[in-house]
């Protein structure tokens, strides 16, 4: 026993050497690593209390993201008005002139949506009894009459629970009142921003102390060049896929083309998973009101259209502006879901470019400095 006590005492007092030097110092690999362990430890803690206050101030956080993005899109064309009228009237003409046209195209949307209603109801019955037998046959040999026990299982649970969820449609309500304070703190932001942004962010840079003020405004403007290369090209990526998947539903005279349409530019947003699931739900009512041949053509859309996008439109449109891998674009997509859902998956990916772009703007060497 004692033999193995002064064993066991040699290797810890072996352990010990080999972390130090023959002086008994600490040996300076390990002290490099410390160093860097309680200073990722400060970064992390720094990040998580970040999250923490946007969390509690989630309202105000999307209200002014939205402005930035309302910013990023229409502060050139303020800027090419402003040249032949008042910087004011430019500014309103851009701001309140593009949120009309919005506003038009979700009306025209809507009413597309509501004239398709009645005859969409119709094809659908008929595509459920069509899918019924599609599923029956070879290769999936569905048990007949499953759909329809399914259905008339859904329809139980909804009269059993039907308190509940008008409670929680109720309770829904605060989440729209929520939502419309949001965009109306956004459009007040954007329209500041768009007409006196640059002055803004003159007034914080000297409230700065000197030294700091070159630092600050390097990450800054690195930061903005980032997000609005950013914004502008996903918009030009989730038109072009919009435009692409709009002409081949209504050439196929797929149901709801229009509102897909429209579905398909708003999912693209969210990188690598936004457009397949749009598409996904495009196919379920191909299905349903075209059939499994549309549906097989809708599918096959759906792979065309994920492999231009991911390899001629993001390289072309998106390089010059993001330059992150694949690989990174899918974890911060994943993460942002899971800290902040949907929102979190449509910010993920700026958030991380923005951070790449201004580390990079930081560990450069400012012009003119030694």
């Amino acid at each position: 026993m004692a033999r193995a006590r002064r064993s066991g005492s040699a290797a810890l007092t072996a352990a010990v050497r080999r972390a130090g030097d023959k002086n008994g110092r600490v040996h300076p690999g390990l002290r490099l690593a410390a160093a860097y362990a309680w200073r990722l430890m400060v970064i992390g803690v720094a990040v998580y209390l970040a999250f923490t206050v946007l969390g509690r101030f989630e309202l105000v956080a999307i209200a002014v993201f939205l402005a930035l993005v309302a910013t990023a899109l229409l502060r050139p064309l303020a800027d090419l008005l402003a040249r032949v009228c008042p910087r004011p009237l430019a500014v309103a003409l851009a701001v309140f002139g593009t949120l009309f046209a919005v506003l038009g195209l979700l009306a025209l949307v809507g009413t597309a949506a509501a004239a398709e209603a009645g005859r969409l109801v119709g094809e659908l019955r008929g595509g459920i009894g069509r899918i019924e037998r599609w599923l029956e046959g070879p290769p999936f040999h569905v048990r007949h009459g499953a759909l329809s026990g399914a259905h008339d299982k859904i329809t139980a649970f909804v009269s059993q629970h039907r308190a509940a969820l008008i409670s929680r449609a109720l309770s829904s309500a605060g989440r729209v009142v929520e939502a419309g304070t949001a965009l109306f703190l956004a459009l007040f932001c954007s329209i500041f921003f768009v007409h006196s942004g640059d002055r803004m962010w003159q007034w914080f840079r000297g409230q700065l102390p000197e030294r700091a003020r070159s630092p600050w405004d390097r990450a800054a403007r690195a930061a903005w060049t980032t997000f609005a290369g950013y914004t502008r090209g996903i918009i030009v990526v989730a038109a072009s896929n919009a435009t692409l998947v709009g002409i081949a539903l209504f050439l196929l005279r797929v149901p709801l083309a229009l509102p897909l349409t429209l579905l398909v530019f708003f999912a693209t947003f969210v990188p690598l998973i936004g457009s397949p699931i749009a598409l996904a739900v495009a196919t379920v009512v191909a299905l349903a009101g075209r059939g499994p041949a549309i549906a097989a053509v809708v599918l096959l859309l759906i792979v065309a259209v994920g492999q231009f996008e991911g390899h001629v439109l993001h390289p072309l449109v998106m390089s010059w502006a993001v330059r992150l891998h694949p690989v990174v674009v899918a974890i911060s997509v994943i993460a942002g879901t899971i800290v902040a859902g949907v929102v979190g998956a449509v910010v993920a990916v700026p958030m991380v470019s923005v951070a790449w772009s201004v580390t990079r703007a930081l560990r450069g060497r400012p012009p003119g400095e030694a």
